[in-house]
C-alpha cells in the first residue's frame, strides 16, 4: 500500500513458516453483487469469495456480553474513512451521521444503534475447498518496538532506510535484491536511523510499521514507504528447509532464539534468503499507545478492535463481529472488530488478521495466533 494506504501489514509471525506470512496492504474495491431474493426469503450479497446471508443478532455468540464502548472509538474512526472515501459504494453516510447522536459510554445505546441502523450478515466461503463453510483462519499482527540511534555506533549497526530519492525520480526497471542493496552501498545516505537488532529490523519489515525507542529518550514512529519490488520469500521457510527449526518453533520467538545461537554472518545469510527489502518513512509521533499505525482505510488502527480482511469478500471499514479463541487456547475471543486493514496473505471470506497493538506483549499474542474463527459483517440497512 503506497504512503498512507501503505503496503502494510503482513501477517502474524506464527505463520512465518508458510506462505501466508507476509501481508502487503493494498486496498482494492470489493466486488459486491447484491442479489434480489424472493419475497419472504433472506437477501444475499455475494462476491467471488464470500457468501453473505441475513442473520439475527442473537446468532452472534457473546454479542450481549461484549464491551461495545471499547469498540466505539474504532467505529468512529471507520466512519471517518468511510464518509471520506466510501470505498465499498454502500450508503455509510447516514449510518455514520446517526452515530453522532449515540451515548458513547452506554453499551445498550451502542447496541441499539447497530441493531437499528444495520443488518448482520453471516459470512461463509463461496468457492474452493472450503465452499459453504463458516470457519476460517484468524492470525495476528502488531506494531513492534525497536531500540535505535540517529548515529551509527556501538550496538546500533543495522540501518533503517527511507525510499531512495533517485527511485522517486526514475525507478529502475529491475530493482536490486536485499543482499545486493545492502552490500553495494546503493543506500548510503538514505538512513533514517540505526537499530541494535537485525532480526527485529527484519520483523518490522514484515509488520510494515514500528516504533523506535531512541537513545536520547525520544520515540520515533516509522511507517511503510515502499519496497524493492522483489518477491517475498520466508526466512522461516529457509530455516525449516535446513532443519534449523521445526514447525512449532517457526514463530517470531523461535526465530529470535535461533538468531541468538548463531553467528552474525549466519543470521545475515538467513535474512538474505528473502530478496524483498522494505523502506520506511518517519511518521508524526503519537503519545497514545492505543492509536496504532494507519491501515488501508486511511485511519489509525485500534488495538484489539481492528482487523485486516480481504476486500474482495468484505467492505473495507465495515464492522465485523469475530468469534475465535485466544492464541494457544480454547478461551473464547468474541468481540466487535472494524475491518480497517488489508494484506496480500489475507485471502478468503472467513479470514482475518487481528491487530493486537504495540509492544512486546502484543507481539507475544500476535506471534502465536493461528486460530479458527467465524465472522459476521454489519451492513447498512
Amino acid at each position: 500500500m503506497q504512503s498512507v494506504k501503505r503496503l502494510q501489514r503482513f501477517t502474524s509471525y506464527v505463520f512465518l513458516g508458510i506462505s501466508a506470512l507476509l501481508l502487503i496492504s493494498c486496498a482494492s474495491s470489493p466486488d459486491y453483487t447484491p442479489k434480489s431474493s424472493a419475497k419472504g426469503s433472506s437477501s444475499t450479497y455475494s462476491s467471488s469469495v464470500a457468501r453473505l446471508t441475513n442473520a439475527s443478532w442473537s446468532d452472534l455468540p457473546g454479542w450481549y456480553d461484549d464491551d461495545l464502548t471499547a469498540a466505539w472509538p474504532a467505529w468512529k474512526r471507520s466512519c471517518d474513512g468511510l464518509v471520506r472515501r466510501n470505498p465499498s459504494g454502500l450508503d455509510w453516510r447516514s449510518v455514520c451521521s446517526a452515530s453522532n447522536r449515540v451515548n458513547a459510554s452506554s453499551n445498550q445505546a451502542i447496541r441499539d444503534y447497530f441493531e437499528t441502523h444495520m443488518k448482520v450478515m453471516e459470512i461463509r466461503h463461496q468457492a474452493g475447498p472450503s465452499a459453504g463453510s463458516d470457519r476460517g483462519l484468524v492470525t495476528g499482527y502488531y506494531e513492534p518496538y525497536l531500540n535505535g540511534s540517529r548515529q551509527r555506533g556501538g550496538v546500533y549497526q543495522t540501518p533503517i532506510h527511507r525510499y531512495p530519492s533517485e527511485w522517486k525520480k526514475r525507478k529502475p526497471s529491475k530493482l536490486p535484491t536485499r543482499s545486493e542493496l545492502l552490500s553495494s552501498g546503493q543506500l548510503k545516505g538514505q538512513e533514517i536511523l540505526w537499530v541494535d537488532d537485525p532480526v527485529a529490523a527484519a520483523f518490522m519489515q514484515v509488520q510494515g510499521s514500528g516504533r523506535v525507542r531512541m537513545n536520547d529518550g525520544k520515540v520515533i514512529r516509522l511507517g511503510f514507504a515502499g519496497t524493492n519490488d522483489q518477491p517475498f520469500k520466508s526466512f522461516a521457510q529457509w530455516l525449516l528447509d535446513r532443519k534449523e527449526i521445526n514447525r512449532s518453533t517457526a514463530t517470531m520467538q523461535g526465530i529470535q532464539a535461533w538468531a541468538k545461537r548463531n553467528s552474525p554472518q549466519r543470521v545475515q545469510e538467513m535474512l538474505n534468503a528473502n530478496p524483498r527489502y522494505v523502506f520506511f518513512r518517519e511518521m508524526p509521533s503519537v503519545a497514545d499507545i492505543t492509536v496504532g499505525p494507519i491501515g488501508a482505510l486511511g485511519v489509525p488502527l485500534t488495538a484489539q478492535r481492528s482487523i485486516a480482511i480481504d476486500t474482495k469478500a468484505l467492505p473495507l471499514g465495515a464492522p465485523v463481529y469475530l468469534s475465535t479463541t485466544y492464541p494457544l487456547s480454547d478461551k473464547p475471543l468474541r468481540r466487535l472488530m472494524m475491518a480497517q486493514d488489508t494484506g496480500s496473505a489475507i485471502i478468503g471470506a472467513v479470514r482475518a488478521d487481528f491487530y493486537w497493538g504495540t509492544g512486546d506483549q502484543a507481539g507475544e499474542y500476535a506471534g502465536r495466533m493461528k486460530q479458527q474463527g467465524r465472522m459476521w459483517v454489519f451492513l447498512p440497512r
